[in-house]
């Protein structure tokens, strides 16, 4: 995921927190961009998916005897793999708090 569109849906998530806290912040519109969550989300996904592949098939790789890949290629891409799929998680919990947060509320 690129890091201007985590930085644009952060700025929007800080607006849509200060709007609800009634405390009303300028937003300069004229720099921002459209950004689509859904495909924003959608891409990191598949980029999570892309890296856990490569883990599994240079894992695979290794073991068959197929690659010439060493193991601490194969170790350091499963950590890669590991780590980015708990990242997913903790970012998936966040959204699924603010979710409960937002329905909780009383309009």
């Amino acid at each position: 995921m690129d890091r201007s569109g985590i930085d644009n849906i952060l700025e929007q998530l800080n607006a849509a927190s200060a709007l609800t806290s009634g405390v009303k912040k300028p937003v300069d519109n004229s720099a921002a961009t459209e950004v689509d969550f859904g495909q924003t989300l959608k891409a990191a996904v598949d980029k999570v998916n892309d890296v856990q592949q490569k883990a599994g098939q240079l894992s695979r790789d290794f073991v068959s005897g197929e690659s010439n890949a060493d193991l601490h290629e194969v170790m350091v891409s499963l950590q890669k793999a590991n780590v980015s799929f708990q990242s997913m998680v903790q970012v998936r919990n966040k959204l699924v708090t603010a979710y409960q947060e937002i329905m909780n509320m009383q309009v």
